[in-house]
């Protein structure tokens, strides 16, 4: 009986444990803070996709709920050429450019919106 009631107090424990942070990495404790006002979308005034002739994937590290996508999509959208779009599952922006984009630039972009850009693929 004793052991009974140890295996359900340490059951109970790691429950309590393991719903602790799955609220915390949904309620964005691990991430830009998910609870703040996120900042006012940028929107693409263009949003005919044939004037934009160079296409990238961008792999994001750091972005892990809605708010630290539109952070990212703002930050690359703001330059008006760019239309991007993130994928929080699997931490990419699918980017559409009116110009050839260099590494180095996305990289800065993102890096002030507060994330890393770990690669860039060229479509």
């Amino acid at each position: 009986m004793e052991n009974v009631l140890v295996g359900a107090a340490l059951a109970a424990v790691i429950f309590l444990a393991v719903d602790g942070i799955v609220r915390k990495i949904r309620h964005g404790s691990s991430c830009c803070g998910g609870h703040e006002p996120s900042d006012k979308k940028v929107k693409v005034t263009d949003k005919n996709k044939a004037n934009y002739p160079f296409s990238y994937v961008l792999r994001v590290d750091g972005m892990y709920c809605t708010n630290c996508a539109q952070k990212v999509e703002n930050a690359l959208n703001s330059g008006g050429s760019r239309w991007a779009k993130a994928d929080i599952g699997n931490k990419s922006v699918n980017l559409l450019s009116k110009q050839e984009e260099k590494e180095n630039e996305l990289r800065s972009i993102v890096a002030q919106a507060g994330y890393t850009l770990l690669s860039v693929e060229g479509k």
